[in-house]
Formats: C-alpha cells, structure tokens, sequence
C-alpha cells in the first residue's frame, strides 16, 4: 500500500500535467493520457495495477454517468429523442451484431456469443472523448445534443449485450424467451428504480437540514446506491443511474440552495476529470500485461494488431451505414425533425461527419476489464486476453485517428459554416439579461411600489443595476433588502425556468444565467 500510493498520487499529477498539454497543444486530453500511460507502462519498477473485475464497473460507471445526466440538455434530448434514440439502441445493436459476424468468420475459436461479448464492448462511443475533441471546434448544439444523448443512452444498450452475451458464453446455450423478459425488465426495471430512488433522493435533500458540504457527499453517495440497487434486482444498474440523474437534474433549483450548486459543480468537475484521467492511463498502462497474455496464449502480436484494425474498420463502416440509414428514415418518415443544413451537398455530409465521431474510450475499457479471467467452472475465459488487446486497438485507433483529424476535417471543410442561428450566443445572453432586468423591474414596481418611494437604497438598485457592485460600501443593504433583493433573484430563477421551455433558447444560456444569479446570491450573503 505505501509503495502503490506515492504512484496513485504521481498517476494525478500526470494527469493534470497532460491535460494542461493537451490544452496548450489543442487537442483532447484522452489523448494524451493513452499515450502517456502507455509511455509510463515502460518504466522498468512500476507496481502493477490489479482492478477486480466485479467492482470495474461499480467505482467507474455510476459518478461519469450520472455527472453526464445532470450536464446534459434533457430538452435538446426530447427534440432529437428519434434519433438519439435509434444511435443509443439500433446502431448500437447492430454493430455489435456486425462485430460478431466479422470476430466469428476472421478470428480463430471465436464463437457467435463471443463475437457479441466483444461487439458489446466496442460498440458504445465515448461521450468523454467526443466532448473533449469537439470543445477546439464549433458545432451546432443539435449535433452536440444528439452526440451527448446517445453516448448517455448507448452505454446501457451496450452493457446489456455484454451482460447477455457473457451469460451465453459462460452457458453455452441462449434462450430468446427468458433473454426478451430479461431486457425489458433490466430496461423498464432499471429506468423505474432510478426514478423512484431519484424521487426519494430529493426528498431527503428537501426534509434533512443539510448544508453545502452534505448535499455534495450525498449526490456522490446517490448514483453508488442507484446503481448497487438496480443491480441487485437484476435490473440495468447503467438505466437507474441515467434515469435518476435526469430526473434530479431538472429538479436542482427545488432541492438544492445556491451555495450547495455552486461548491458541487466545483467538486464534480474535479472528481470527474480525475476518474477520467485515471481510466485514460490505465488504458495505456494495462498494455504490456495485455500483450503477455497475447505470447501466453500463443497469438502472434501482428495477428493481434490486425485483428483490431479490421474490427476498428467495422465499427467505422456500421456507424456510416446506420447515420445514412437514419437520414434517409428521417426524410422519408419524419422530414419535419431534421436538421436543416444549408446546402443538399451538407445534409448528405452530415452522416458522414457523424460517422467519424465514434471514439471509444471509458466504457469499453471498464466492460472489457470486467471480463472474469475464468468461468463459472474454473476453466479459463477463452480469448480474454485477445479481447482485451482488440479493446484497446479499438479506443487507440478511434482516439488517434478520429480524434485528430475530426477537429481539422471540420475546420478545413468549413462544413458549419453558416449553420449556426444568426443571432449568436453572447446576443442572446444580452437579450436574455436585458429581458431579466425588465421583468424583475415590473415585479419590483407591482409588488413593492412604496418601499421604491421611500428607499433610496432600491432605487439606486434599479437605477445603476449592471454597476451595483462598484459602490464604495454596502450600508445600503440592509436586512428589509436583502430578503426584497433574494426574493428578485428567485423571480428570476423562476422567469428563466419559463424561458427555458421555449425550444428557441440554448438551454446552456439559461443555466449560465442560473450559475451567475446563484453567484450573486453567494455575494448577497457575505454582505
């Protein structure tokens, strides 16, 4: 343990190190972080890391999940539910199915159930990844909505494949009927766990007097228990997770104060970032023990690199053939939900560019990790070790060939160029602001038309609203104030909850707008 901690903490310093490159250099982080820890892998004295397959699953999965289901656009989600919905299930299924078809007929000893396994692992792209690589170039929230709802989706179709496949493996039989009552309840059982444990989560917040640093334990402890409980009914753990961070995401302004949504948004950058950067090097430094099982098992290095090569292939040409398959559904069935390029030319692109997004990372590697190194009879798990190899080529290739040129091959071809709303975001911060000081303006004049009159505290308020904070005290604040001037800021919260209904509007804004009032907030109460 003292020797593995001063090496736990160096693999954080790297991390950050990394990261603070790859920012400098303008490329993603995960990146950096694969090559880095494969670089470190061959550093002659390092411990070797050993992670229980059992529990690969639990530490990673619930916090990057439920982080993800509280980041992302639940409105955006519900306009492009359709096609979210097909890449999260469909694509992925297909792939998968397309994956074992190739792994079966190319690679030696590999069976149908293990052509799943592995196609379950590989299928689901990183949501991690995507976002690091796209954050240098600028896309429309559309694409960005539809990429983030299927990398929060597809990881629970793709755990269940891998969940069915290794029971067919471990058997050696698959009963369609038991495993079609099984996928619905690990899909409607999961999703209903997590509502009812998210539904019970917020009420312990409203109930308990909690303060800033218990609400953040509490919503790190919360995803830990919603996807041990899914589990343990044998139901999806991954569904419960997602299910319960959606519905605790769009209810925060109810359960938790300013100061508790500010420290947390703090506390969970950090720690996601870490659990990132952690997995990231792992998947470099898990090579070399990787490639001795390869020689153990007597597979030729080269046959093994070729083996991820043709199945990186295959993950490529299936995820264009759904996005063109999905297009071209949409125009016949649904023309009226598409996104609308400017140009024939580019609606025909976008599938192409949506093809090329799909790079694999922390959940392929904590499901090809969580492959049990024997089987229920002692015998040891056929082609694990090769598996895993595959895995890792997979996220290597998609990281580095993907991840590079995605980035440029969007600036190069200028394929956004002109998509985007006329009125651009910082406009429409303006507008939104201007609106706020209006409609809190009315409000005040409505509701406390005296105290207007007869405090001049107020009246300098409204008067010198955007210039507030350069008076030279704050004597003016008194304690009548400070519950007019918290009432205001609720009435905003409250205004812009309303405008976010209004599909129009970047729900990313509104929250913006949300994070600097719960600021101004915190500033009211150091006053």
């Amino acid at each position: 343990m003292h020797s593995l901690l001063p090496f736990l903490l160096a693999m954080v310093a790297v991390i950050v190190l990394l990261n603070m490159f790859a920012t400098k250099l303008k490329i993603a982080y995960p990146i950096l972080l694969v090559i880095g820890g494969l670089a470190i892998s061959f550093i002659p004295g390092l411990p070797v890391i050993k992670i229980d397959p059992d529990l690969i699953f639990f530490i990673f999965l619930p916090p990057l999940l439920f982080e993800a289901a509280w980041t992302i656009s639940f409105k955006e989600m519900k306009k492009w539910w359709r096609i979210i919905g097909s890449f999260a299930f469909l694509v992925v299924f297909f792939t998968a199915l397309s994956v074992a078809l190739v792994a079966n007929h190319f690679i030696p000893g590999f069976t149908i159930a293990l052509g799943f396994l592995l196609g379950g692992i590989v299928s689901p792209p990183d949501a991690v990844s995507t976002g690091a690589i796209t954050k240098f170039v600028k896309i429309p929230k559309s694409t960005s909505a539809i990429l983030e709802g299927e990398s929060l989706l597809n990881d629970a179709s793709s755990l269940i494949i891998f969940r069915f496949a290794l029971v067919a493996v471990g058997t050696g039989r698959f009963v369609w009927q038991d495993a079609t009552m099984s996928f619905f309840w690990m899909v409607i059982g999961g999703a209903g766990i997590g509502l009812l444990l998210g539904w019970l989560f917020v009420q312990a917040h409203k109930l308990l007097p909690t303060d800033a640093p218990s609400d953040i334990a509490l919503t790190i402890i919360e995803p830990y228990l919603m996807y041990w409980f899914a589990e343990q009914l044998h139901s999806s753990g991954v569904l419960a997770v997602v299910a319960g961070g959606l519905f605790m995401s769009a209810r925060r302004l109810k359960f938790l104060n300013s100061t508790s949504r500010i420290h947390a948004y703090s506390v969970w950058e950090s720690l996601i970032f870490i659990l990132n950067g952690i997995v990231f090097l792992i998947i470099g430094l898990e090579l070399p023990e990787i490639v001795d099982g390869l020689r153990d098992d007597h597979i030729p290095l080269e046959t093994a690199i070729g083996y991820g090569v043709l199945v990186t292939a295959i993950l490529i040409a299936a995820r264009m053939i759904s996005s063109y398959a999905a297009l071209i559904a949409t125009i016949i069935f649904r023309p009226s939900v598409q996104p609308h390029p400017s140009s024939r030319t580019r609606r025909w692109m976008m599938p192409l560019l949506l093809g090329w997004t799909g790079m694999r990372g922390v959940v392929s590697l904590a499901a090809a990790l969580a492959i049990p190194v024997t089987l229920g009879n002692g015998e040891a798990f056929p082609h694990r070790n090769l598996i895993l190899f595959i895995t890792f080529v997979v996220i290597l290739l998609t990281l580095l060939v993907q991840g590079l040129t995605l980035p440029y091959i969007i600036r190069r071809t200028g394929f956004f160029d002109g998509i985007f709303a006329e009125e651009s975001e910082q406009s429409t911060k303006q507008k939104i602001k201007k609106e706020l000081k209006q409609h809190v303006y009315q409000f005040l004049k409505s509701k406390y038309e005296n105290e207007l009159k007869d405090h001049a505290g107020l009246e300098m308020f409204l008067k010198h609203w955007e210039e507030r904070t350069k008076a030279t005290d704050d004597s003016w604040m008194n304690e009548k104030t400070k519950v007019i001037f918290v009432e205001m800021l609720e009435i905003q919260r409250e205004y812009l909850s309303e405008l976010n209904k209004d599909p129009k509007i970047n729900e990313e804004i509104i929250r913006q707008q949300l994070f600097q009032i719960d600021l101004e907030e915190e500033r009211l109460k150091m006053i």
